[in-house]
């Protein structure tokens, strides 16, 4: 019961961290992803234009251009009326008041009644034109010319020559007949408490008409339909087809930017990346069940997707160079590097699909990076040396170089209109995919893999832990080297990473530099130091180099990877010439296993099932009384039957077909290593 619940406690955390990875890797690239309803193109006019060809892709007017658009909104206001509401009551009350003056102040003043009836006419003229106050007049632009004046339901218009100010009316008061009517005597009567404004600014009203004028104005010249050709690459932006950019990029904002639109954009940016994120967790789930249950490898897998979809939108977003110019190719690489072929191109393929939703032409992206990432890992099967970055960097650039120029020779009908800049961008792209080599030694680091590189790097034999074991255990160092052999020969023929077994098969046997004499292969002069130690210390002694070694590798930075073959060589078995020994001279009494078995555990991997018959097939060759076809045979096929028979291939994926091949391979090695040669003549006198 406890097992269950602790596997089941397992298995919970394992999806929870799985859901976890899977929500945030959908989260933080949708929140990258373009959505603003931003124009992703820069023009110029008398410019080529240095995008593919644009396609219209919906329906949309040809908007006039801003100094055109000012001009005729000009000429409108220049015609344009400001409603007035003409009050008739002020005219009575003026005079009225004029009247009554008239009588009792002013009579005596003037010097006939004409001046009276001079002033009234005046009066009654200058109110049926009108007065506007100061207020009222600065509504009025420079341009207006005329007004509407209503009167009760009638709008006349008119000019506005003809209107008064307060200033303007005393004027004409005084002014209107000064050879009959004295200036001097006129300005006795004070003729300006008779003057009040009696036209009022009817804001409401002119503000409604002139929204009305603006509606019925026309802001576009012409109409584009969808699916009609805007421009093409390499022809010249003129002044017609710059004012239809600048109507598509205005169109295109506005429809981008309603809330609606967003909602439904967001709606589908998350469904599309969900979607393919998912995909490629069911894929790794069906298929390579080792990497979904290695937290270390999903996190590796979904750092590099996350990186690149950020730094596309980023670089889509900010019109920051061009997208060709990131070295989407590394991506391959790297997986091809720590895991295998088809999830370097799964997760390329995955990574190039949510990258293209950021772009304005997915399509030539999509067929532009697939091929190149698909050379990328056909051309990098082991990386091992330097230049074979430098292969594959060149063979991408002239992959992506020659499928644009086939691309453009589809889509151009001139030469002259290729697009140079682009090959540039490549050339660029190319440079940068050297960087994957550093970049490898920090993956490493981080997330705890061991590359082709660093195993080829810990495989030379003048590295200060080989080479010490050479001086300190000769005979275990010749040991590792021929199973080094043996196992990186088995490893090519059943599939199996050759240079992780080569490598794990020289580091295995480190730990026996701590008491080399107490081992077979170091020991001369006929000593065995064991002759003086019961069983069980022998047993001890020896079942302790498995532990010493991780010690060791512990001490000196070794891989994981490696540290592995330390602990497994020998799996959960016994040491059996001990063990035997001690049975045959104890038949009656019960024996303790743990004091002769080796800690463990057993071989979990192909490349760990096969170091472990490698090592004990080749040292058990070395005790063989002769060295014919048969005899090898035997040995090999009983050694790793009895491995077989025993379960220590239990928890590894290794099939019976591949131990057979490997049995082939030990056989047909030790048969070459072990063959007599022919004793030359000597010379008869």
């Amino acid at each position: 019961m406890n097992y269950l619940s602790k596997k089941k406690q397992v298995l919970s955390r394992g999806l929870f961290y799985k859901l976890i990875l899977f929500v945030s890797t959908v989260a933080v690239i949708v929140y990258f992803l373009p959505r603003d309803g931003q124009f992703n193109y820069q023009f110029t006019v008398n410019k080529p234009w240095k995008y593919g060809q644009l396609i219209a892709a919906f329906d949309f007017p040809i908007y006039k251009a801003d100094h055109v658009i000012k001009k005729e909104q000009d000429s409108l206001t220049s015609t344009f009326q400001p409603y007035f509401l003409i009050n008739k009551g002020e005219q009575s009350k003026a005079l009225l008041k004029w009247k009554e003056d008239y009588q009792h102040k002013l009579k005596d003043r003037l010097p006939s009644i004409t001046y009276y009836y001079h002033i009234e006419r005046l009066l009654k003229e200058i109110y049926a034109s009108g007065i506007l106050s100061n207020e009222d007049q600065l509504q009025l632009t420079n341009q207006t010319q005329s007004v509407m004046v209503v009167d009760e339901k009638l709008a006349n218009t008119k000019m506005l020559s003809e209107l008064f100010t307060i200033r303007q009316a005393y004027e004409h008061l005084l002014s209107a007949d000064s050879l009959h009517f004295h200036p001097n005597i006129l300005k006795q009567c004070s003729l300006n408490n008779y003057l009040v404004p009696n036209l009022t600014f009817d804001k409401e009203r002119t503000e409604s008409v002139r929204e009305e004028m603006l509606k019925s104005y026309s802001w576009a010249t012409g109409m584009v339909v969808s699916g009609q050709k805007i421009i093409d690459r390499g022809e010249i932006v003129n002044s017609e087809t710059y004012n239809i950019l600048q109507s598509y990029k205005k169109e295109s904002i506005k429809r981008n930017e309603s809330m609606g639109q967003k909602q439904l954009i967001l709606g589908g940016q998350i469904l599309f990346v969900s979607l393919l994120v998912l995909c490629f967790m069911l894929y790794i789930d069906l298929f390579r069940k080792d990497y979904y249950r290695n937290r270390s490898s999903l996190s590796l897998l979904f750092t590099l997707i996350l990186f690149y979809c950020i730094s596309t939108a980023l670089m889509v977003a900010n019109s920051f160079f061009s997208v060709y110019i990131i070295p989407y190719a590394m991506i391959p690489i790297i997986v091809r590097v720590f895991f295998d072929s088809r999830t370097a191109f799964i997760t390329h393929l995955i990574t190039i699909l949510l990258c293209s939703i950021t772009l304005r032409f997915p399509y030539d992206f999509i067929l532009i990076q697939l091929p190149a990432g698909l050379v990328a890992v056909f051309s990098l099967r082991e990386l091992s040396q330097r230049s074979q970055i430098f292969k594959t960097a060149l063979l991408v650039v002239l992959t992506s170089a020659t499928i644009y120029f086939a691309f453009e020779l589809i889509t151009e009908s001139d030469l002259s209109k290729l697009n140079n800049r682009m090959y540039m961008h490549f050339f660029v792209n190319g440079i940068l995919l050297l960087f994957t080599y550093p970049l490898l030694f920090l993956f490493e680091k981080i997330f705890g893999f061991t590359s082709n590189v660093t195993l080829v790097e810990l495989s030379n034999i003048n590295n200060d832990l080989l080479r010490r074991l050479s001086e300190t255990a000769p005979g275990t160092f010749q040991h590792s080297m021929q199973v080094a052999n043996l196992a990186a020969e088995a490893a090519i023929r059943i599939d199996a990473k050759s240079q992780l077994v080569r490598t794990g098969a020289l580091y295995h046997d480190i730990g026996k530099m701590e008491n080399p004499a107490f081992f077979t292969e170091n020991q001369s002069g006929g000593i065995n130091p064991h002759k003086s130690l019961s069983y069980e210390q022998s047993a001890q002694i020896v079942i302790n180099h498995v532990t010493a070694g991780v010690k060791l590798a512990e001490k000196y930075n070794l891989p994981k990877a490696v540290k592995n073959f330390i602990t497994t060589h020998h799996g959960r078995g016994l040491a059996k010439y001990f063990y035997i020994s001690w049975k045959n001279e104890h038949p009656d009494e019960e024996i303790e296993e743990g004091l002769f078995r080796y800690p463990g555990p057993n071989p979990f991997t192909k490349e760990t099932a096969i170091l472990m018959m490698a090592d004990s097939v080749e040292a058990a060759s070395r005790s063989l009384p002769e060295y014919t076809e048969e005899s090898i045979s035997n040995l090999v096929d009983k050694i790793i039957d009895t491995q077989v028979a025993e379960g220590y291939f239990k928890t590894c994926p290794i099939t019976f077909k591949d131990i057979d091949t490997v049995k082939g391979v030990f056989k047909e090695k030790l048969k070459i290593t072990y063959h007599t040669r022919i004793s030359y003549p000597e010379l008869k006198k």
